[in-house]
């Protein structure tokens, strides 16, 4: 969601052209393209073990499936696509070249060898692994940002750095049996992933609206733009760390109300012909509704899950489709329009979060009906995606440019 252009590279950091293979030129593409099967393949299998469909009894993953589909969506999915994302921007942020070729291979390799030793085991290399590649990609983004002084972009740095010690905190609880405290730690990585959401989409998604819908009026209120990052991070570790409570749910509540008051000011309704702009509004919508859900929950009126989900699938999953089709397309060389492979993908993650989080909320009863047709919605929305945008990610530039 980012504008990779917002910051024009200084000519005495001039990076050299890339000659290698295209996949490799850039950190967007590799991460783009595995984290987007993965959520193809880990969803799909995840959905057939909660609902008994999984023909294989012994092969399931060594922690249980329950611990694998929350550590895997948040810490291999989700970690992937803010990777390509941020070592993407950074280039262009700091003029300074971030991995690619023969590095950013190994990279993409460690991440993947970790997602199948996550499921395979052992427990112990897999966790090396998975470790290693949020330090290693943490380390070297804070290298180019320190190299190039672009001191604005540190915390983006110490976020990927957090990520991973959230990471390691998951580990280090399951090995010793802290069921609980894995899954406090997944639940936290989510927080992180909504806080992202919360600051960088405060920068952008007004920004963009106001640059592709003409005429167009952006509000803002200082107290809300003040308040809202601070209330939201508030919300996510109480929900973290003590679920249940009036306190909780206080807390939850003025978040999502901050939440709404902010996103009412960026005139949504007046993006609906820019889907492009649209899925980006959706997203964050589904912020004040996954913590108002966080708040009913803690006070035992609505299902968690739902409320989790509708962070997940729908602002997170809506934020992460509708940027790595924007990045993608700019970064490719293409026009920012999306086709009606993109429409189709958006309506697909949208309803998959409509199923997921108020079909079990209104009609419970048939929740393993509302569960598979969100996890069948959602593999659709990114098959969608591989089958436009592998040809793009693999070839180079449209315009000839490097990158």
């Amino acid at each position: 969601m980012l504008p990779l252009a917002q910051n024009q590279p200084p000519a005495s950091h001039a990076t050299t052209r890339y000659h290698g293979h295209p996949v490799l030129a850039l950190a967007f593409r590799p991460f783009y393209l595995l984290a987007a099967a993965f959520a193809v393949v880990a969803v799909g299998v995840w959905t057939a073990i909660y609902l008994g469909w999984w023909p294989h009894a012994g092969a399931q993953p060594a922690m249980g499936g329950m611990l694998w589909h929350a550590h895997e969506m948040v810490f291999g999915f989700a970690a992937a696509i803010v990777v390509g994302f941020l070592f993407t921007a950074g280039k262009n942020w700091t003029g300074l070249q971030t991995p690619q070729g023969g590095l950013l291979a190994c990279l993409a390799a460690v991440w993947l060898a970790a997602r199948v030793l996550m499921w395979t085991g052992p427990a112990a290399v897999a966790a090396g692994l998975d470790l290693a590649f949020l330090l290693l990609c943490a380390a070297s983004f804070l290298r180019v940002l320190v190299r190039a002084g672009s001191t604005r972009n540190y915390g983006l740095a110490a976020a990927l750095f957090l990520l991973w010690a959230l990471n390691a905190v998951f580990h280090v609880a399951l090995a010793n049996g802290a069921v609980l405290l894995a899954l406090q730690s997944a639940d936290a990585g989510i927080g992180l992933i909504v806080i992202f959401i919360t600051v960088i989409g405060g920068r952008v998604i007004p920004m963009f609206t106001a640059n592709t819908v003409p005429g167009v009026r952006i509000r803002r209120s200082a107290a809300i733009e003040r308040s809202v990052v601070a209330l939201t991070l508030a919300a996510m570790t109480a929900c973290t760390l003590a679920p249940r409570g009036m306190a909780t749910a206080a807390i939850a509540l003025l978040a999502a109300l901050a939440q709404a008051v902010r996103l009412g000011g960026w005139s949504s309704r007046r993006t609906a012909g820019k889907p492009l702009i649209a899925i980006l509004h959706l997203a964050y919508g589904c912020l004040p509704l996954g913590l108002l859900l966080l708040a009913a929950a803690a006070l035992g009126w609505a299902d968690r899950s739902a409320a989790l989900h509708a962070l997940t699938v729908g602002a997170i999953g809506c934020a992460i489709l509708g940027m790595i089709t924007r990045t993608a397309l700019g970064h490719t060389g293409r026009k920012l329009e999306a086709g009606q492979m993109e429409k189709a993908a958006y309506a697909c993650i949208g309803t998959a979060a409509l199923f997921r989080v108020l079909g079990p909320l209104l009609l419970p009863q048939y929740k393993p009906f509302w569960i598979a047709g969100a996890a069948a919605l959602w593999m659709a929305a990114f098959l969608l995606y591989l089958v436009k945008y592998t040809p793009y990610l693999t070839r180079p530039r449209a315009d000839g440019r490097d990158g």
